[in-house]
């Protein structure tokens, strides 16, 4: 019996854990939130710059999505930095989805956007590759 393209593409995507793939971008988001609550206790103990506090909320970015790619990584076994660079770019989307939502203006389409894009799919690709 022979299959055609779209009942091939419909069992691949049989073996894929939707729900683990959800819980590692929930954990990627509650561990963005925990290093924020840290970054908001240093700024308001050491009085950080505004420089600083930029690199730092990078750092958290890259931060969450390597880990969201290594987890998903590990359990993917192949492919691995595909996985991990969806899984940055998953996460991208839901903050700026958020971030459109909770801004008065909109969100404006410009280099910090792509720059944001760039760092979570990155970070999410190399977790993926180191996982």
């Amino acid at each position: 019996m022979l299959h055609t393209e779209q009942e091939e593409r419909i069992s691949d995507m049989e073996g894929i854990p939707v729900w683990f793939l959800l819980k590692s971008l929930l954990f990627s988001y509650i561990l963005t939130g925990v290093m924020l609550v840290v970054l908001a206790f240093l700024l308001y103990k050491l009085g950080l710059s505004e420089k600083i506090v930029s690199i730092a909320i990078i750092v958290i970015y890259v931060a969450a999505t390597l880990f969201a790619g290594f987890v998903t990584g590990k359990k993917m076994q192949n492919r691995r930095f595909l996985w991990g660079l969806f899984m940055g770019g998953a996460y991208f989307l839901v903050l700026a989805a958020v971030s459109f939502c909770m801004g008065e203006d909109g969100i404006q389409v410009g280099s910090s956007l792509l720059t944001t894009l760039v760092l979570c799919a990155g970070g999410g690709m190399l977790g993926g590759m180191l996982s």
